[in-house]
């Protein structure tokens, strides 16, 4: 019942540039890649499902887009204050480098993840810990059977992916009252990326490019 989301589209904010589909109700986002490579994803829920205790100060993907645009995504993470901001995850690709942010209503956490291997995650908010691990085995298969994947195998994974189950494969129905409207993809290479955005309700897929500015400068990550 949540209105659509505008496709993505180009965004500055001061000296930033940002490409993200825009959240229809509250002007967020869940997915966002930067004009010098950098890159993010927002997942609801942090380690396990938590009890939902609105109102909140202000929605998630508003404060992934702060933190998305700041000249240092991770140092912000660990820096902003996020009192009665409901728990997420973040998966930041930033200067090359991979991490994964989580907060946990209570307390940040963060960890440095090996940028040259696959990984999966899972919204706590929607997959049991059984159906959790059950998609990290569907997805580690994929990886066997695809180990040089391209985005359209990604995009194939994210739509067909499973063993039929309607409430849990990656594009999932619950009696069509909580389903999986849209799949977004990023590729990066070394001058400019690509954000793939599949419409799954109309049936539409759209692509941006951005060049990547070269001239951005990184400040050094969080030790």
């Amino acid at each position: 019942m949540r209105k659509p989301a505008l496709k993505p589209y180009k965004y500055s904010f001061n000296d930033v540039s940002l490409i993200y589909p825009k959240d229809g109700e509250a002007g967020g986002t869940w997915i966002a890649m930067k004009d010098n490579s950098d890159a993010a994803v927002l997942l609801n829920g942090a380690f396990i499902k938590h009890i939902s205790l609105p109102p909140y100060a202000i929605s998630r993907g508003i404060v992934f887009l702060a933190i998305v645009q700041s000249a240092n995504p991770l140092e912000y993470f660990n820096t902003t204050s996020l009192f009665n901001i409901e728990p997420f995850t973040i998966v930041l690709w930033q200067n090359e480098q991979l991490y994964e942010c989580r907060w946990d209503g209570l307390k940040k956490h963060w960890q440095a993840m090996n940028p040259c291997k696959p990984h999966i995650w899972s919204s706590a908010t929607l997959y049991s810990e059984d159906v959790i691990i059950k998609r990290e085995l569907w997805f580690a298969k994929w990886v066997n059977k695809t180990p040089i994947p391209d985005v359209d195998d990604v995009l194939s994974l994210h739509r067909f992916g499973g063993t039929g189950d309607k409430r849990n494969d990656f594009c999932m129905s619950r009696d069509n009252h909580m389903l999986t409207v849209s799949i977004t993809a990023m590729e990066l290479s070394k001058g400019a990326g690509c954000m793939t955005y599949l419409d799954l309700k109309e049936n539409k897929s759209h692509r941006s490019i951005v060049e990547f500015n070269t001239s951005l400068s990184y400040a050094s990550p969080v030790c």
